[in-house]
């Protein structure tokens, strides 16, 4: 399902859109660390 919010990192709804602004900005950072560790591991 796509996402109309604006918030999904991926562009596929993922609930983010029931976030606070503090939360939203917490799971966004912790999403962005896991995909630079993925990055890492795939140099």
């Amino acid at each position: 399902m796509s996402c109309t919010c604006g918030r999904s990192p991926t562009g596929k709804c993922v609930g983010w859109h029931k976030l606070s602004e503090a939360e939203y900005a917490e799971k966004k950072a912790e999403w962005e660390a896991k995909q630079s560790q993925k990055a890492d591991l795939n140099q």
